[in-house]
């Protein structure tokens, strides 16, 4: 069995990056953990105090919960690193924790953020997951992927997301919406990028893109075969 962990830096990016393609994959056979790397709800104040947060954390979670097993994630792995202050955190100790997810659950594909979107925790997350993915001979991940989230990716000027993998999701574009619409307080009215309307429209776009009714796209960033 092929495992898939998605590093994520906000509760929702796994949804809105790769739902419909886990969705799929997951259809077919593949095991799959998330792992969380923020707890997404801090940056709203201009000083983080997650007291303050606490109650607002914790339906967060169980909404990230929720999403992740209507979409069939078998595990959740969430740490709680400050929203929108990856920044603030030692890069070495977000290395780590990927490290220790990975040496337990040890994946063969890894789905992750963008290099060159505009949030600076999507950034980061990218970075670390580079380097606890060194290409030593002893690593499981053969293949690393990075997607795009609305509201981000395509708002970073002139960084432009050009994917080359594309996977169809016409059967699982309505799970990914599904699962989405777990995260009620993040939705938005169309034509937000994260409205459900646009978020099928960059489905539509993409599979246009290569023949399809509807895709999600990535791109390579490590591919051994």
């Amino acid at each position: 069995m092929k495992k898939i962990l998605v590093v994520a830096a906000h509760p929702d990016d796994e949804i809105l990056g790769c739902g419909g393609t886990l969705a799929r994959l997951i259809k077919e056979g593949y095991r799959v953990d998330t792992l969380i790397l923020g707890e997404g709800i801090t940056s709203r104040d201009g000083i983080r105090i997650k007291g303050k947060r606490e109650q607002e954390i914790k339906i967060l979670r169980e909404k990230l919960y929720k999403a992740n097993k209507m979409i069939g994630v078998n595990k959740v792995f969430v740490r709680g690193f400050p929203d929108n202050r990856l920044d603030s955190i030692q890069l070495l100790d977000i290395i780590k924790l990927i490290e220790n997810v990975k040496d337990e659950f040890k994946p063969n594909i890894i789905f992750t953020h963008y290099w060159g979107d505009l949030n600076i925790d999507h950034q980061i997350t990218y970075k670390a997951v580079l380097t606890a993915c060194r290409p030593v001979k002893e690593e499981t991940v053969r293949e690393i992927y990075s997607f795009e989230v609305p509201s981000s990716t395509e708002w970073n000027y002139p960084n432009v997301f050009k994917p080359n993998v594309f996977m169809d999701i016409s059967k699982t574009l309505d799970i990914k919406i599904k699962a989405f619409r777990c995260y009620d307080t993040e939705l938005r009215k169309f034509p937000h990028p994260r409205s459900e309307e646009a978020l099928r429209y960059v489905g539509r776009r993409w599979g246009s893109v290569v023949g399809l009714n509807y895709a999600e796209a990535f791109k390579i960033v490590r591919m051994i075969k």
